[in-house]
């Protein structure tokens, strides 16, 4: 994505769009990191020969995923991916012989069973005694094009091993999965610059001048940043293949409750806190399309759902088994015929049961997000950016079940976010604050509001969900 700043507008061009997925290798869900390396280079030579000749660059990616590398530098095979099943069981095994909730209060991050804490406890041992640095996928990214090694914060505090009140690595954590302090490089703010592109690695392409920024590098922080937000009273959902739900803040939250609700503090840019819910997001959706072939457009489903009776079926969407099935419509056929309700066959069917439950769970979560803030005050404004943003079928629902007014946009809030880190870092702006009202100018919102009640059927939601837990 290639942005400028002129005639007090921020503008955002796409110069090269690629696929990203994992596959099967060597036994493990591994991502193609080589080819993510080969697809950034094509975009930065397809930027110079726009005309581009001298550039800020960012990367951020989603969280937690890491490449072990050995004391010369070279990666220690492909990463193995997040949905991957080595972490099946990983957080009871580890509860086992640690405190899960002392763990939390330490370190403010959700139980999430590929968190990296817990990939580690599972990694090859051969394979970590062989590792001289561990790098997450940002962090190693720029190390291939700089060679230089940090670990960006913002995505480190992902792993459940930054302690959320020294703001460093927890000695007790590390030494539980048996690693030690020196595995990781530096630790750096968002916005630090990192180096300049090494054209000598890279012969074979026409690459720009190009200096590379440690942006807030976790997707996730990056589109926070990307919001635009006034005021204190709003809160977000950050919709892409995962809806992060929550609110910006400075002060962590590790009490009981937000331990038992399963909330995180993951770390944000300029020493903000985004206390959040992972809620499993578009992934559900995106399955139901695979699986289908991608006979139907997302517009189309959306359009399907909207044609087809609401509210059929109550679906706990975080339920672990949805978090890689083999095919997710007839897992999620068989949750609704295991709790005995109407199974949905046809597509539309499929469509809606996943719409209605995200939006119940939306309405939910965002009742329990305003008795987990300080003062418990209603959350007033919600923002939804990423791509998610577009589905106004799904944000509309949201807004009739949640009885709250929503701003829809950006679509592209990561990558706004990860430029306006570089921009800041290049002085064009000052403050967080200034770089979103600049946003609010360059990237028009829709709004939803409520247009019927339907907040009642949450409360059927919630008995529903307590009843199968």
């Amino acid at each position: 994505m290639l942005s400028q700043w002129k005639d007090d507008q921020m503008t955002l061009e796409e110069i090269h769009r690629f696929k990203n997925g994992f596959r099967q290798q060597d036994g493990h869900d591994r991502w193609q990191i080589d080819y993510l390396i080969q697809e950034i280079l094509l975009g930065l030579q397809k930027a110079k020969h726009a005309g581009i000749t001298s550039c800020f660059v960012g990367i951020d990616t989603w969280a937690v995923d890491y490449c072990l590398v050995d004391q010369t530098g070279h990666r220690l095979g492909d990463p193995i991916a997040y949905r991957d099943e080595r972490t099946n069981g990983a957080i009871a095994a580890f509860g086992q012989r640690y405190s899960l909730q002392k763990l939390y209060e330490k370190t403010g991050i959700q139980l999430q069973p590929f968190n990296t804490i817990f990939q580690l406890a599972n990694e090859d041992p051969q394979l970590l005694q062989q590792a001289d640095k561990l790098l997450l996928i940002p962090d190693y990214l720029g190390y291939v094009f700089t060679g230089k090694m940090v670990t960006e914060k913002t995505n480190a505090s992902t792993m459940q091993l930054l302690n959320v009140t020294t703001q460093t690595w927890d000695a007790e954590l590390l030494n539980e999965i048996g690693v030690t302090e020196a595995l990781f490089p530096p630790l750096v703010d968002a916005g630090t610059t990192l180096g300049t592109l090494n054209h000598e690695q890279f012969p074979s392409y026409d690459l720009p001048q190009a200096t590379f920024v440690t942006v807030a590098s976790h997707d996730t922080a990056s589109a926070i940043i990307g919001t635009p937000a006034e005021g204190s009273d709003w809160g977000y959902i950050s919709s892409g293949t995962w809806s992060l739900l929550g609110v910006e803040t400075k002060v962590p939250n590790v009490s009981m409750t937000a331990f038992n609700e399963n909330y995180t503090n993951e770390w944000g840019a300029h020493h903000t806190i985004r206390f959040l819910k992972n809620i499993m997001g578009m992934w559900l959706i995106q399955e139901v399309a695979r699986q289908q072939d991608y006979r139907y457009s997302y517009a189309e489903l959306a359009s399907l759902a909207e044609n087809t009776p609401a509210f059929q079926q109550f679906v706990d969407v975080n339920d672990p088994r949805f978090l890689n099935p083999k095919n997710m419509i007839t897992e999620l056929q068989a949750y609704c015929r295991e709790t005995q309700q109407k199974v949905p066959q046809t597509a539309g069917e499929l469509a809606r049961c996943v719409y209605d439950n995200l939006a119940l769970c939306y309405a939910s979560e965002l009742q329990q997000l305003a008795q987990l803030t300080e003062d418990g005050k209603k959350i007033q404004k919600l923002h939804i950016v990423g791509g998610g943003s577009n589905n106004c079928f799904l944000n509309q629902l949201t807004a009739n079940i949640a009885q709250i007014t929503i701003e829809a946009g950006p679509s592209e809030a990561t990558a706004i976010g990860n430029v306006l880190m570089q921009m800041i870092n290049a002085g064009v702006f000052a403050s967080l604050s200034e770089a979103r009202q600049a946003v609010k100018r360059s990237f028009p919102c829709v709004v939803h509001k409520p247009q019927s009640h339907e907040s009642n059927i949450v409360t059927e939601y919630q008995e529903f969900l307590k009843g199968v837990g």
